[in-house]
């Protein structure tokens, strides 16, 4: 089970953030992010639910500090050689009276990281405050500093290799979203059509096979289409519902997201009238995003395409992708937001996500893409007109 690139590219990525490091002057990186984990080693394990920490400096290749029985997946999954494990034992999972961290810090004082300045992630979801504390105290002569997003920021510029990468998982989801058009009818239960959805995302196709999802798949199913996130259950799809379904496609945990909207019967006219003016603004945004442009602007140009038909949108339209365990596909960088002034790059890799969550159904409409070198390529290619089941 090797790395999925080969390791001049990760090489590429630790020298990346090595350099974003020695511009705020950090002596050594602390990465609670198992996404960061994976860009920067190809680390892949379900170990995030205990405390782990990979350690990057400029003088050694990083290190991973976790649970011992995790440990090999380092072999099995990245190019660092054994001396980049340094695990902590049994006897310190899960304890009233000691904690992972107090081990790892001392691990950090011993690679001689007292005095120095350390930068670290402070807003990750597998990186808690207690596990900070323990290595704030454990290492109290060093200098921590916030860097969060450090990495993230570095992984936003995608390779060639990357985004062929993504191009895989975009065929995932279309061939998940195929079987949703396949099954979904009045009657069906919603649990029964995401058991097929979920059966092809992992299973594939004849090429390759896929991965966890980052971003559970959901079903939004009348009255529970007015709200953005809502799980699916085991209710029965009824005549007259508009649905709206978002997926994804998961390679080596790079994420592809599509969400598409399906109407079972006859639906209001008001599904199809406002299905046209979305796909308008996603034309929009897509005849605007190229690079030098502004995140910002792809909003605007959305916007305008609202303002046209006296539609609202409060929240932002699309986020920068890649990357991704549970729970998030999301980089947390790139945002399609008015006030988001970051310029738009080739290789840059971005989930535009328009919905609509009405008093009393939704819809959604969404694309994978990649910024070109003059516009945008569309990694998922989905028909996107509302599909009616009738």
């Amino acid at each position: 089970m090797p790395p999925p690139f080969p390791s001049a590219e990760y090489q590429a990525r630790l020298n990346k953030v090595r350099h974003s490091m020695a511009e705020r002057n950090l002596d050594a990186m602390v990465i609670g992010d198992p996404s960061n984990m994976n860009w920067l080693t190809g680390f892949d394990a379900w170990s995030m639910y205990v405390p782990q920490i990979m350690l990057v400096t400029h003088d050694k290749a990083p290190i991973w500090m976790g649970r011992k029985m995790d440990a090999g997946a380092v072999a099995l999954t990245t190019y660092l050689k054994p001396e980049s494990v340094m695990p902590y034992p049994e006897t310190h999972i899960q304890q009233a009276d000691v904690h992972p961290m107090e081990l790892v810090a001392g691990y950090l004082c011993d690679l001689g990281l007292n005095g120095r300045r350390i930068g670290y992630e402070s807003d990750t979801y597998f990186f808690s405050p207690k596990a900070l504390a323990c290595l704030q105290t454990g290492v109290a002569d060093a200098q921590w500093v916030d860097a969060d997003l450090l990495v993230n920021w570095c992984r936003v510029v995608k390779s060639d290799a990357e985004i062929a990468m993504m191009r895989q998982a975009a065929r995932l989801v279309e061939g998940a979203m195929t079987v949703a058009y396949e099954h979904i009818a009045p009657g069906v239960r919603q649990c029964d059509l995401m058991a097929r959805i979920l059966a092809k995302q992992v299973g594939g196709n004849a090429e390759f096979g896929g991965d966890l999802t980052a971003l559970s798949p959901l079903i939004l199913a009348g009255e529970a289409a007015t709200t953005a996130h809502p799980m699916w259950t085991d209710e029965r799809f009824i005549d007259g519902q508009t649905v709206a379904l978002e997926l994804g496609g998961t390679r080596k945990r790079y994420n592809a997201g599509l969400a598409r909207t399906v109407q079972l019967g006859k639906g209001p006219q008001a599904v199809f009238d406002t299905a046209d003016a979305v796909q308008e603004g996603l034309d929009a945004v897509l005849d605007t995003m190229k690079p030098g442009v502004l995140a910002g602007d792809a909003q605007r140009a959305w916007q305008a395409v609202l303002d046209k038909y006296g539609l609202a949108k409060d929240s932002r339209i699309g986020y920068s992708i890649g990357v991704g365990y549970s729970p998030d596909w999301g980089e947390h960088t790139v945002s399609l937001r008015g006030d988001d002034s970051t310029v738009l790059a080739p290789n840059m890799t971005l989930h535009v996500m328009l919905g609509m969550w009405l008093d009393d159904w939704g819809m959604e409409l969404s694309e994978t893409v990649a910024i070109t070198d003059s516009g945008v390529e569309c990694l998922t290619q989905f028909e996107r007109r509302v599909h009616v089941v009738s």
